[in-house]
């Protein structure tokens, strides 16, 4: 065999590999109804964020309330998180 024919098996098989890995890890264009989840789900964190902001400042003293609403922003954030990768 000569070397061109081994860099055109190469190049070949590095190609074909390549193409696996982006359908392997690009499911394609997700469907309306994730994409308006995804929009809720970001607009009720920034809301909690906010707030969580200004129960913090406002009432110094409700440490537990404002965690809590932080903690639950967070939460939000995650699960909208995990449908942007997963679906």
């Amino acid at each position: 065999m000569k070397q061109e024919d081994v860099d055109k098996i190469i190049a070949e098989a590095l190609a074909e590999s390549k193409n696996e890995s982006k359908k392997k890890w690009h499911k394609g264009k997700s469907s309306d109804s994730i994409k308006t989840a995804r929009k809720v789900l970001n607009w009720i964190f920034m809301i909690g964020f906010v707030a969580a902001i200004i129960i913090y400042f406002a009432m110094p003293d409700q440490k537990i309330l404002f965690f809590s609403v932080g903690f639950g922003a967070v939460v939000l954030k995650l699960i909208e998180f995990y449908l942007r990768f997963m679906f």
